[in-house]
């Protein structure tokens, strides 16, 4: 099968499209056939190995030290199960699904493996009339905001703060904090305040022109995506019993992080959301009921994917990068 490589840590000149032996599943996995997956920001992050401080060293560990252990990337997929293990009877044989293979990775392939004791993939069927392209773009970005809102308790009426609000994460954040009946405020660059609006956002605000750290006005959930600034500013921001979500927090924030939670004035919410089938279920039919939607920027090819990767560092997308591995009715 054709899959994407990743031949070393570096730039995106690293990937290379090979000819690999096609997985064969365990007993307590499900054989995929790769319709569509994404490019996220983990897998520039785990590409070009850009973790720092303490994080890095577990992963460094996991993924390989020197060079990739894990070769193949890619975590979002939609395809159809092709074949089944005896004890995997969640799936049948044709059914049309999306998922996230987790930190196992190797979506960017022709065909992957998902499941078993220790995985931690999340898998569900894709709804009559929705497409591949649109079903790749739902797991990552919509169970990390999905997990982490619930995490903050959003309640309607509440107001909620979104930074870097225009990408894959973001994108769903404002959708869902619109559908739990919040007044939302996203921040990000010029050229995705049209995006923002459309999505629903009640106020936009472009960092590049204006300081949202100098809003004068305090927010129930301040949900940052980027984590760029000090903790210390986002906690000014908050009001007496909020809450800040932290979704690729750095060192300093952990720190500032523990240090807020003792005084329980204020609450610091980090880690990954790795998100649930319950979860992906439901943001499925929120879609197919047309209460939120994918936002897909642009679809290149698996032959196209250092282009893909390119694309996706100019940091300029809005909502997600999908990628064709084949033809929508190839096989079907």
């Amino acid at each position: 099968m054709k899959a994407i490589i990743c031949t070393a840590y570096g730039s995106s000149d690293v990937l290379q499209l090979q000819q690999v032996e096609k997985p064969q599943p365990k007993a307590d996995q499900t054989l995929i056939r790769v319709y569509a997956t994404t490019v996220s920001r983990a897998d520039l992050e785990i590409r070009s190995f850009r973790f720092s401080g303490l994080i890095s060293i577990p992963l460094r560990l996991y993924f390989g030290l020197f060079k990739p252990r894990v070769r193949v990337l890619g975590e979002d997929f939609a395809g159809v199960v092709e074949q089944v293990g005896k004890n995997a009877t969640s799936f049948s044989v044709g059914d049309r699904v999306c998922g996230t293979s987790g930190i196992g990775l190797g979506a960017y392939a022709e065909y992957i493996c998902v499941g078993g004791a220790n995985a931690t993939s999340v898998l569900a069927k894709i709804p009559p009339g929705m497409g591949f392209t649109e079903a790749a773009a739902i797991p990552y970005g919509g169970l990390e905001a999905l997990g982490f809102l619930r995490k903050g308790n959003i309640q309607k009426g509440q107001k909620v703060l979104i930074i870097g609000a225009g990408g894959s994460f973001g994108t769903y954040a404002v959708q869902l904090a619109k559908y739990f009946g919040a007044e939302v405020t996203a921040v990000d660059s010029e050229g995705k305040m049209d995006i923002l609006r459309a999505i629903g956002a009640d106020h936009v605000i472009d960092y590049t022109k204006q300081d949202y750290t100098k809003l004068g006005e305090v927010f129930d959930l301040v949900f940052d995506v980027v984590c760029k600034i000090p903790l210390e500013q986002h906690l000014r921001l908050l009001r007496p019993g909020g809450t800040c979500l932290l979704a690729n927090p750095q060192n300093d924030h952990f720190l500032q992080g523990f240090r807020a939670n003792r005084k329980k004035d204020k609450k610091v919410v980090f880690g990954v959301e790795r998100g649930s089938e319950e979860n992906l279920k439901f943001l499925l039919e929120l879609i197919r009921t047309g209460k939120i939607k994918p936002i897909i920027d642009r679809t290149f090819t698996l032959e196209e994917m250092v282009e893909a990767h390119r694309y996706a560092e100019t940091e300029q997308k809005n909502g997600n990068i999908v990628i064709t591995v084949r033809d929508e009715n190839a096989d079907l």
